[in-house]
């Protein structure tokens, strides 16, 4: 399995062919583009029979090995093994089955159609993040250990990317984590999450601005490429390939739970922001998985939404981009959006980059094939099921109170945005899975607003916001953030 850049013409990728363990580590593709497979392994009748009697971790391994083809079976499969575990995922809920990691629960089942809710908030940090970020910390650790390395980890987070990369990465070997994130613009739960680590490898740096300028930060020390080789820089932000194929896994294990043949078709409605997400469903159904819609759902943040509309590909400015109560989702910039631009505008890696420098310069472009139009592509985007829809504080209010009043569940906010969201689309003989985005715990002030009473909270977590915090604050300057880098890396 090879892979090439969405800025790499396919004669150049040639030249120089990348197997999953030269990208692992890293985050951009040296010319600023993102990896993605060559071509995308296929998955027979056969395979999706026979993974229905594996468990998650076996199923991971089975995916994972078409796309890490230089990793030793025997190693990959003991990584998948020690990831996942009911001791790592131990956050279920007491009507969840015991030891199954992401199970499923019908919510609704009638005329419209079956919504069915997918639990992926049973990690450390109770946050669908930590699906994909426990499996990196493994696979980090194992790739610096065969070549004697380290890396020093630098991403950026609208809330629950931070936590479950700090956490999966705190105590490894050889690994430092340099986390941004905007200050005083996640949830009271989520910064104590990340502020309260105390491990010597981790770094907390609070932005003074909105995500997309840490994002922006990310990229540019990234797209430095002699400061990154010196500095030994790598992401786990989901610009890095491994991280978006290990949530493929979890659309898969949704589907074989909730068909009982090949035969059968499902959709996804899935809250989202950055496209990371949702891109793992999109490469799952390339790959051949039986999936109808894939049902962007964005809250008032809604660049996504607008393009799945319209075609118009319209990012924000910070001073455009709204603090909302489902904060994970405040983005206007969706960094993985060029993986799928890629594929609609037929792997042209050329006409790609022209149109995300454009991004840069005039802030978006068009595909509606409008007069004056950059392309008319977006007449192809229903062949791969994209659908979206947005929803406001009123919808996630009234959502969380419905579902807690109808099924005795407590959701949070994003996960609120999915489910109003995924009722517009919802189809007669088509369950649609909603993906759970995190525990409502991690957004307390927004249940309490809902429903007059606090989330209840797992074990371990009670009393998290008074714990002392370490952090520091810092302007979304290049120079002063690799200088601060340098200092703390001794590079």
């Amino acid at each position: 399995m090879h892979y090439v850049s969405t800025r790499v013409t396919s004669a150049s990728a040639a030249r120089n062919p990348q197997q999953f363990s030269d990208i692992l580590l890293g985050g951009l593709a040296p010319d600023g583009g993102l990896y993605l497979p060559a071509e995308y392994p296929q998955v027979t009748g056969a395979e999706l029979d026979a993974w229905r009697k594996l468990s998650y971790a076996e199923l991971a391994f089975e995916i994972l090995r078409k796309f890490a083809t230089d990793i030793p079976d025997a190693d990959l499969k003991d990584l998948t093994a020690r990831t996942y575990t009911p001791e790592v995922y131990r956050n279920a809920r007491a009507d969840e089955p015991a030891g199954d990691i992401t199970p499923l629960r019908v919510l609704e089942d009638g005329p419209q159609g079956k919504l069915v809710l997918q639990a992926l908030s049973n990690g450390p940090t109770l946050a669908f993040k930590d699906m994909a970020m426990q499996l990196l910390g493994n696979l980090f650790e194992y790739a610096l250990a065969n070549n004697n390395d380290e890396l020093n980890i630098f991403g950026a987070t609208s809330g629950d990317t931070g936590s479950a990369a700090e956490y999966a990465m705190r105590g490894k070997r050889g690994v430092r984590v340099f986390m941004l994130s905007p200050h005083k613009k996640m949830s009271a739960f989520q910064t104590a999450q990340m502020f309260s680590l105390q491990d010597p490898n981790i770094f907390n740096i609070a932005v003074e601005g909105v995500f997309d300028d840490c994002q922006d930060l990310v990229k540019a020390v990234s797209n430095d490429l002699e400061f990154k080789a010196r500095q030994k820089i790598g992401t786990v932000n989901s610009i890095n390939w491994a991280r978006v194929v290990a949530q493929v896994v979890y659309y898969f294990r949704g589907y074989l739970l909730a068909t009982a043949s090949n035969e059968q078709k499902v959709s996804f409605t899935v809250p989202s922001g950055n496209f990371g997400n949702i891109c793992a469903g999109h490469i799952a159904r390339m790959m051949g998985l039986p999936i109808d819609k894939l049902v962007a759902a964005t809250n008032e943040n809604d660049v996504l939404d607008e393009f799945f509309r319209t075609g118009v590909y319209r990012v924000r400015k910070s001073s455009e981009t709204f603090h909302t109560s489902s904060p994970s989702m405040d983005i206007s910039k969706a960094s993985n959006f060029e993986r799928f631009v890629y594929e609609l505008v037929g792997r042209d890696a050329e006409r790609t980059h022209a149109l995300f420098r454009k991004v840069d310069t005039h802030g978006g472009f068009d595909l509606s094939g409008a007069p004056d139009s950059d392309g008319d592509e977006f007449k192809h985007v229903a062949k791969y099921g994209f659908q979206s829809g947005r929803s406001t504080h009123a919808d996630r209010l009234a959502t969380i109170r419905d579902i807690a009043d109808n099924y005795g569940i407590t959701i949070d906010t994003h996960t609120a945005d999915g489910i109003k969201v995924a009722r517009e689309h919802m189809a007669p003989g088509v369950p649609m899975i909603v993906l759970e985005t995190a525990l409502a715990a991690k957004f307390n002030e927004t249940i309490l607003e809902a429903l007059g009473q606090d989330a209840e909270r797992p074990a371990g977590f009670e009393d998290i916001e008074a714990l002392p915090q370490r952090f520091v604050v810092m302007p979304p300057d290049v120079s002063l953030m690799k200088a601060y880098i340098a200092e703390h890396t001794g590079l």
